[in-house]
């Protein structure tokens, strides 16, 4: 899908438009909207202040799990970026942990105005169950997204690349073809241009 010409993507505004406890809450629009999603504490919250530039827009926490609701937010007055709920969070109690999955499920599967997940993965840590498990139910469903490894700068290049093919092959057992992925890390903003140019590369496309 990456075009020889390179689009580079410019973000001139970042604002926050609500927070929506359940998918039938969620702004009326036709933009186009790309959702963040991820095992609590994979850096989601700094992920998406990087990639908007826009230092606390998403709230960071200490504390695992905060997200509770499905936000959105307005870029560029043309797209929507959702910051869903963290996923896998074991301190939940059983009640809240079905809530959060009934939220995550019915936006995934009927919003219809989402374009593409972006589903993030901690390259520090082996594959994980829960979020293999997660990409085989997105796949079952034929949801569109892409993997976002996170915190590149906590590894060295060696490791980075050996962690990123070790997740890549694991997946190659379940999988014909890949979904796009993007290595980044907030601190350095690596990967930064990558992900946004890959939103504006299908901003055109369904514009065009």
């Amino acid at each position: 899908m990456h075009d020889k010409k390179k689009v580079n993507m410019d973000i001139k505004s970042a604002e926050f438009v609500i927070s929506s406890p359940t998918v039938e809450k969620c702004p009326n629009t036709q933009q186009p909207e790309y959702a963040f999603i991820g095992r609590s504490n994979v850096g989601k919250s700094s992920l998406i202040n990087m990639l908007t530039g826009y230092n606390k827009l998403a709230k960071t926490s200490a504390t695992p799990g905060k997200t509770l609701l499905i936000n959105h937010f307005l870029i560029n007055k043309e797209w929507q970026l959702v910051d869903l709920p963290g996923y896998g969070y074991a301190k939940r109690g059983k009640k809240e942990q079905e809530n959060l999955q009934r939220m995550i499920t019915s936006y995934i599967l009927q919003r219809e105005q989402m374009t593409n997940l972006f589903l993030l993965i901690d390259v520090r840590h082996e594959p994980q169950k829960i979020d293999l498990e997660f990409m085989n139910f997105l796949g079952e469903h034929g949801v569109p997204f892409s993997i976002v490894f996170t915190k590149a700068d906590k590894l060295s290049r060696s490791k980075l690349a050996c962690n990123v093919q070790l997740y890549l092959h694991q997946l190659l057992s379940n999988w014909e073809e890949l979904p796009p992925h993007f290595v980044t890390s907030s601190e350095t903003k690596q990967g930064r241009e990558d992900v946004l140019n890959y939103i504006e590369e299908i901003n055109r496309s369904l514009a065009g």
